[in-house]
Parts: C-alpha cells; structure tokens; sequence
C-alpha cells in the first residue's frame, strides 16, 4: 500500500473520499468518470431498477443500457451523498453534562446542543450535518454533507446475473456473479445539488477511481473504502460472550 493518510481523506484538497459516495440510504458508490458515472452493486440498485420496471418492460429480468445519455432513467427518491468533512464533536456535544443528570435531562442537553452543531456547521451553505453517537454516546461525531437527488440509471445486467445465486451466495465467496449496476449523478450547471431538470447535466467529482484493465493476480492489494451500516469493533469480553452464548444461539433455534 502505498497511500497517505491525505490521500485517503483530505478536507482541504480533493481525495478518495471525494470519489465514495453513500447510495441511497445504505450502500456504497464509487465515481468512475468525469462526468459523474456510478458504479454501485446490483441489490443496492435494485429497488430503483424496480421503481422503474413495468409489466411490459421488466428491466430486472431484461436488463437494462442507456444508450446515450437521452436513454438514462430518473429514479425517484433515490439520493447519493458525498461527505465533506467530518469532525470530532464530543466535547461540544457533551457540553454541560454532568453525571448527576438523569437520564432524561441528559439526552435533552444533547439534544440541544446537537442542534447548534449542526447549524453552525451548514450556515449559509447547501450542506446538509448529521452528528453520530460513537461507542455508545462516549464521542460524537460531525458529519457534513452534500446530497444529491437527480440520480439516472445508466446500466444493469439482468438479475439472472446481477442477483446470481441469491441471497444464499450472498454470504459465500468467492461470489460468480455479476452484482453490478451504474448510475450518473446529475447537477446544476454550478455542479451543485439539484431537484430533477432536464437542463441539469452530468456532475463533475472532485475526484474518480481510475480503473484498470490489467485483471487481476493471485495477492494483489486489496483496499476496501465504504458507508459501513454500523461496527462493534470494540465491544468488551462480555458483550461478546452475551452475543455468541445467547442472542446468536437463541437466533439460531427461533429461525
């Protein structure tokens, strides 16, 4: 590996970051041109492909290519959303907590001061700030971001190939399936965030993964950069033992 920590996130100039994008409300989403072409994964696609499809045009079972750029489908409802930056809040956000405070009045303090670090941190801009709880309300975190809503379908393999083997092979690897779809981001001419227009025009990341027609050999680098839905990386001894000794085993016998 032969990258920065800068290269990887940098506020200041563009970075990967830049080029990761959170698709729709759970999946991950790469850049992969100048003019905003996405590559995501066939099931996080799946439900705008869906939305799509009619009974005489099923493009999850059909398939789906854009032509030219005239061809590409709006999907309504379906957003895709670049981080800007993010910021270590905790003490701004902890502000005026006192451990003799009920529970109650705790989460109300929060609460409020949530509110001012979200304001301060998106006036007189069009980003939008959420503020996360880490490690069970010991750090919050600022994230600031800039989401956008003119998101067209470009290509999708039918699902005979893009959803090979199901959920089943979901879980398996290595995976034979082609689980792959690609929309474009669209925008305002300033390459902002705009509702759907037809004079909007394909968006210009701040930076692309480039991509490679080498193939691949046996170790290659492998580097993995995306939206994980949550982590428990640093749950203690116990937590561990209550997961693996009695909710997964009481999981297991229900199912």
């Amino acid at each position: 590996m032969r990258i920065t920590a800068s290269d990887i996130y940098d506020i200041n100039n563009s970075s990967m970051k830049d080029a990761i994008f959170l698709f729709g409300g759970g999946c991950t989403a790469s850049a992969i041109s100048a003019e905003g072409l996405l590559l995501t994964n066939h099931h996080c696609g799946y439900g705008a492909i869906q939305r799509l499809s009619t009974i005489e045009n099923d493009m999850l079972t059909n398939g789906f290519w854009a032509v030219g750029r005239q061809d590409e489908l709006y999907c309504p409802g379906l957003t895709v959303t670049r981080l800007v930056k993010m910021e270590d809040v905790t003490a701004a956000a902890l502000s005026g907590v006192t451990d003799d405070l009920t529970e109650e009045a705790r989460a109300e303090i929060i609460e409020k001061n949530i509110k001012e670090i979200k304001d301060e941190a998106t006036k007189d801009t069009h980003y939008e700030a959420v503020v996360k709880p880490f490690f069970y309300g010991n750090q919050y975190y600022l994230f600031v971001n800039e989401i956008f809503k003119d998101i067209r379908l470009v290509g999708a393999p039918p699902s005979s190939i893009g959803n090979f083997g199901g959920d089943s092979d979901n879980w398996m690897w290595p995976r034979h399936t082609g689980d792959f779809s690609l929309f474009r981001i669209y925008s305002n001419q300033n390459n902002q965030p705009a509702e759907y227009s037809e004079d909007n025009v394909p968006y210009k990341p701040l930076y692309v993964l480039p991509i490679s027609i080498k193939g691949v050999e046996e170790n290659d680098f492998t580097f993995v950069f995306g939206f994980p839905g949550r982590t428990e990386e640093y749950l203690p001894s116990y937590a561990i033992e209550m997961i693996t000794q009695i909710q997964n085993p009481t999981r297991i016998n229900l199912r």
